[in-house]
């Protein structure tokens, strides 16, 4: 996906958070109003992820060896942080919103929902196709729940229309809040996994350095470390112990090593450390049954 997308998404959401913020104010709906600041936390969000995805295209250098993809899974965490304090506003204004409720316009709620509602729509539909990146998965959920809301809302104006009971705008509010603080704890936790250098989650050590031991050579596997570079790129190092040999064999059993993990489990960068086999253990996970020759 090309960064000019997040550019578009932004200038639009600005537009957005406007007439939110013109709807709420002459409608008197406290559930507009959140909805644009909700949106308006969207704007720097958009900024930090177009930064980011110019960021991770830039190459490794001296200085930051690994390059930039971790730049998203930043993002992304600062983002989640942002809306959690944002989620926490949110409800403390609804509940006071619902001790003392206000009447509202429910036109302004419906029609400037419904302009609302096609501006997110058409964010999300345009982010999909990057979902499977951390970085983008923040602002499409963000906007999907942005979309949510909208159609809440509407229902909710009408409701208001029908009953008269003007509770239901702080309501919304409140779940509007909710909605976002769900959303955002999940991507808090995902990203802060990658950037404390977690294990990606659908990978087990013990799987990965068993798959190893099926390469010709290989007698032992220890002190196996994996995780994420980001942009999902995955690293593993790791030692394995082999019999005394050529140089040239060592060689044949690391692209063996390298090609079984790429294969088996998408590992691109691997290091790892040969050891004569015989050697004491030293630390970090040794294979409880070593491979019999």
């Amino acid at each position: 996906m090309q960064p000019s997308v997040l550019a578009w998404a932004m200038a639009a959401t600005l537009g957005l958070v406007v007439a939110e913020v013109f709807g709420g104010l002459l409608g008197h709906s406290i559930a507009l109003l959140n909805d644009a600041v909700h949106n308006l936390s969207d704007v720097p969000a958009l900024g930090i992820s177009w930064l980011a995805m110019r960021w991770a295209q830039r190459p490794a250098d001296d200085e930051k060896t690994y390059g930039y993809r971790r730049a998203g899974e930043l993002a992304a965490f600062t983002n989640a942080v942002l809306l959690v304090l944002l989620a926490v506003w949110l409800g403390w204004e609804s509940i006071e919103r619902l001790r003392a409720p206000q009447n509202v316009a429910e036109s302004w709620m419906i029609w400037t929902s419904i302009a609302a509602l096609a501006v997110n729509g058409g964010i999300t539909l345009a982010l999909v196709r990057g979902r499977n990146d951390l970085n983008l998965r923040s602002i499409l959920v963000h906007n999907f729940g942005d979309a949510l809301s909208n159609v809440a809302i509407i229902v909710g104006a009408i409701m208001i229309g029908y009953t008269g009971w003007h509770w239901i705008d702080p309501i919304l509010g409140l779940a509007i809040g909710l909605l976002v603080l769900w959303s955002s704890i999940g991507i808090l936790r995902a990203s802060a996994h990658v950037l404390l250098e977690g294990r990606p989650k659908e990978l087990r050590i013990e799987e990965v350095a068993r798959a190893m031991l099926k390469v010709d050579g290989v007698m032992e596997v220890h002190d196996v470390h994996i995780w994420s570079l980001g942009g999902g790129e995955i690293a593993l190092s790791c030692h394995a112990r082999v019999p005394d040999m050529h140089m040239d064999k060592c060689e044949t059993i690391l692209a063996g090593v390298k090609e079984l993990l790429k294969a088996e489990f998408s590992i691109g960068h691997v290091t790892v450390q040969l050891e004569r086999a015989g050697l004491p253990a030293q630390s970090g996970y040794v294979m409880p049954q070593p491979a019999k020759r």
